[in-house]
């Protein structure tokens, strides 16, 4: 049985489709285990908006202050994790959602304090806890909220969370999920990138504006060790003929059309 890591972006789970869940069926149906990792992004600003907080990012991560990690937990964990565990459930997919702090699930440290605040990253996976969940017949949806040594609740980049679960349980694969289904030269899609061509790619400008980002992450998690890293499509079905339709990162040189 393989084990699929799929992380979704707080954007894109509003714009999932019935192809999309196709493919989570199909896999499922195929005997993989899917284990899901979400942000939130969305929800969270839109709340600190309500309440007059002014946002504000440093290197793409989002300061955190006591007071909007209080707001991170309330979205992540109580609205963003509710929608994608109901849509999962809709599509005959039986989710149960955890809160990556409760049972110290993810145990972080913080990255930069006087800079970020309450902004941290995972120093340890409790796997028996995960794998408790998944003998019992359930997938997994987790929002990434880690938790110190000392009790502090920590706001984790959902990418890096997902990377750091994929590692820590030996995934077969960890997915990313986009509004498109990879990355794309003159109308094809490239099926495998290499760091080399990844950054080529950026100079021609073949890669560009949002797009950047979420190679870089896929970058990221092939250092780490994670098997296989592939961007994947959340708007068309993304798993044909027993095979992932994206663009895959590897450390190779090749590349495959």
């Amino acid at each position: 049985m393989a084990t699929y890591v799929i992380k979704l972006g707080g954007s894109i789970i509003h714009d999932l489709t019935p192809d999309f869940f196709t493919s989570l069926q199909e896999l499922k149906r195929n005997g993989h285990q899917l284990v899901f990792v979400h942000g939130g992004g969305p929800d969270i600003s839109a709340m600190l908006d309500k309440m007059g907080v002014q946002a504000e990012f440093s290197n793409g991560l989002r300061v955190t202050t006591k007071e909007v990690m209080e707001v991170v937990e309330l979205m992540l964990a109580g609205k963003t994790n509710r929608l994608l565990t109901s849509l999962l459930d809709q599509n005959d997919i039986p989710s149960i959602g955890l809160n990556g702090s409760d049972a110290n699930f993810l145990t972080g440290e913080f990255v930069d304090y006087p800079v970020l605040g309450y902004v941290g990253t995972i120093t340890n996976v409790e796997i028996k806890r995960l794998m408790m969940v998944i003998k019992e017949g359930w997938t997994p949806v987790i929002s990434p909220i880690a938790i110190t040594s000392t009790g502090q609740k920590l706001n984790v980049n959902a990418d890096m969370a997902a990377g750091a679960i994929a590692q820590a349980i030996k995934a077969d694969a960890l997915l990313f999920v986009t509004d498109v289904q990879g990355v794309i030269k003159d109308g094809q899609l490239l099926h495998s990138l290499s760091e080399h061509q990844v950054m080529e790619f950026i100079n021609e400008g073949i890669i560009y504006g949002g797009m950047i980002p979420k190679v870089k992450t896929a970058l990221k998690a092939t250092e780490i060790g994670v098997n296989e890293v592939v961007i994947v499509s959340g708007t068309n079905e993304f798993f044909e003929n027993g095979c992932l339709v994206g663009t895959s990162f590897t450390k190779g040189e090749n590349i495959t059309i």
